[in-house]
């Protein structure tokens, strides 16, 4: 019990740890409430619930299902999962669309006798995840919180990523061609029940959350009207919500702006920053992870369009360099027992490929 929390919540175990170290250097004061980033917490949190509730009434897989049932080639419904697995990343973030498509993933492959694929689609799946929400200000938690912060033009955010973001589609495609081009013969043997009202409810209280994004809406109004309308409709889906991310975010906050108050450390960050805050960002993922990077690095530099790519683009290679690879290796050891030293091998390759590829074309955008 004791080791699987430690095993499931390390970040945020980490992420305390730094917190109350912290406090002993730069001891609590009225200044600790300026740290919190309140409107990342409220889109995050709004965020989550809406993606629990979607996920109580099966509505991603009713929808996932449908579509990859269409399809009679294993080599076209290994695309289609990595395409949606992809799409689904810039609209519910990555780790809720792995929670959501990696079963998916494991159902196609084992009903057609293809187990054998497994660490080769969940790979490209978890990269795909971590990938595709660079696009949005909401795909991704990191990018959430710089959008945020640094009020980034939403054009201007786009125009930045989308670069690296056609890349990402590029070589997903090409990595498809791994998986052979047979017929085979998907039997769908699970019945959900298509919940119409509810499901269009909820849709609208998601677009809410864009909206509190965007500050179209204000966040202390949006996240209100959403909690009182989930705790009405669906109130176990608030149990669902990822509080312990939440708890992270604000560890995170209180370290960050307890380092920021030290002049040794803020004259060091910002020294290595000013040469090359692109590839410090990276560096920084690969060690402590993409969202305590963007929450730490923020306070040394206003250089948004490097601190955006370094963060999305260094989400692949470790397999701590973002949240949602742990998911994906919780994920493949739920399902697939033994060859965890093949899922490793191909995460590494498939990861560092990707890095180096997309952090060259971002050395050229800088």
């Amino acid at each position: 019990m004791v080791r699987h929390f430690l095993k499931s919540h390390i970040v945020f175990l980490v992420a305390l740890a730094a917190a109350i170290v912290s406090c002993f250097i730069i001891p609590p004061n009225k200044d600790y409430f300026s740290y919190i980033d309140y409107k990342t917490l409220a889109c995050l949190f709004s965020t989550l619930a809406v993606v629990c509730a979607l996920k109580n009434i099966k509505f991603f897989s009713i929808t996932a299902r449908k579509i990859i049932t269409k399809f009679k080639n294993f080599r076209i419904c290994a695309l289609v999962l990595i395409y949606i697995t992809f799409i689904g990343s810039m609209f519910i973030a990555n780790d809720m669309a792995l929670i959501t498509f990696l079963p998916l993933g494991w159902y196609v492959l084992s009903e057609t006798n293809n187990e054998k694929y497994t660490p080769y689609l969940f790979v490209l799946q978890n990269i795909s995840a971590n990938l595709g929400g660079m696009l949005t200000p909401f795909g991704n938690p990191q990018n959430l919180y710089l959008y945020s912060k640094f009020n980034i033009p939403t054009w201007e955010f786009l125009k930045i990523m989308f670069p690296p973001f056609i890349l990402a589609i590029a070589l997903l495609t090409v990595c498809c061609f791994m998986f052979p081009s047979k017929e085979i013969s998907v039997v769908n043997k699970e019945y959900f029940v298509f919940r119409k009202k509810r499901t269009v409810i909820y849709l609208i209280l998601f677009v809410l959350s864009i909206l509190m994004v965007f500050s179209i809406i204000p966040y202390y109004i949006g996240i209100g009207i959403i909690f009182l309308a989930i705790l009405f409709l669906d109130r176990y889906a608030l149990y669902r919500v990822d509080y312990f991310l939440l708890a992270t975010f604000f560890m995170f906050f209180i370290f960050a702006g307890n380092v920021s108050q030290i002049p040794a450390v803020r004259e060091m960050f910002s020294n290595l920053l000013e040469k090359n805050t692109f590839l410090v960002t990276v560096g920084s993922c690969q060690v402590i992870s993409n969202v305590p990077s963007a929450i730490l690095l923020s306070q040394f530099t206003d250089n948004y369009k490097e601190l955006l790519l370094g963060v999305n683009i260094g989400s692949a290679g470790t397999m701590i360099s973002s949240l949602a690879s742990l998911i994906t290796f919780s994920e493949y050891c739920r399902f697939k027992t033994g060859s965890k030293g093949k899922y490793f091998l191909v995460f590494t390759l498939f990861n560092l490929g990707f890095l180096v590829l997309l952090g060259t074309l971002a050395m050229f955008l800088r």
